[in-house]
């Protein structure tokens, strides 16, 4: 019997937990099959042995992982395949499938644009858009948001488009908004490209308040998974070749 794990990354904020917790479901509920289960890497429970253990418990022959994650780092390329790694010499005789990041998507980014454009009515050539991403160690980090950072500036026709980090990598976020602040001439857009909410979205939404306070012009569009592009995205990975 076919069963879907989903395994979120996790976070210490209960309102977070419970965001990325309905988000899933109603990706579920979309979903025709009947053994489905959602699971976190860290910080949030169940963890990812407990979900796959639950799936075992209800029957599951074959389980197809779908780690919520964005990008290709070393949550995906390490702890992910760990993890299930030795739960698969637990139960040898079930099939497991891993599916892969989202990745750097044309649909995310078309979808991001769109946010952008509902979120400032009035957006112009001469405004700046800042991209905040978790940031990894992992150096291909840099390489996929230099191709974000391409992508976007392209569908919303604006030049100064930077990238900044919370996280394990430069520039930081005090630094990207303050690079960016400088050489505005017109409105600061920041994209935090993070899943859901939670702490670390409410660290950009405290250093955006604090720019406001200092008179900047800065807008903050929120999460990606308010766009129903990433239900879709998720949906079409759970679903493949089935």
């Amino acid at each position: 019997m076919k069963a879907i794990l989903y395994i979120g990354h996790g976070t210490r904020s209960k309102e977070g937990a419970e965001e990325a917790k309905s988000f899933i479901h109603r990706v579920m509920e979309r979903i025709n099959v009947e053994i489905q289960e959602v699971c976190f890497l860290e910080l949030t429970k169940p963890g990812i042995e407990e979900g796959f253990l639950h799936c075992v418990e209800r029957g599951a022959t074959e389980i197809t992982v779908v780690p919520l994650f964005l990008l290709a780092a070393g949550h995906i390329k390490e702890d992910i395949p760990q993890a299930l790694s030795s739960l698969s010499e637990r139960y040898p005789t079930i099939d497991v499938k891993i599916r892969d990041p989202f990745g750097v998507q044309g649909k995310i980014l078309d979808g991001i644009a769109e946010m952008v454009k509902e979120t400032v009515t009035d957006l112009t050539p001469k405004d700046s858009i800042l991209i905040v991403g978790r940031g990894s160690s992992d150096k291909s980090i840099h390489t996929a948001f230099a191709d974000i950072a391409r992508g976007i500036s392209k569908r919303l026709g604006i030049e100064n488009i930077q990238v900044c980090y919370l996280a394990a990598t430069e520039p930081r976020l005090p630094e990207g908004l303050e690079t960016i602040s400088k050489n505005a001439t017109g409105k600061i857009i920041v994209i935090p490209y993070l899943l859901f909410s939670g702490l670390l979205l409410k660290e950009v939404d405290q250093m955006v308040s604090m720019k406001r306070k200092l008179g900047q012009q800065i807008i903050h569009t929120g999460q990606l998974s308010k766009h129903r592009v990433i239900e879709d995205i998720i949906t079409e990975r759970a679903t493949e070749g089935s």
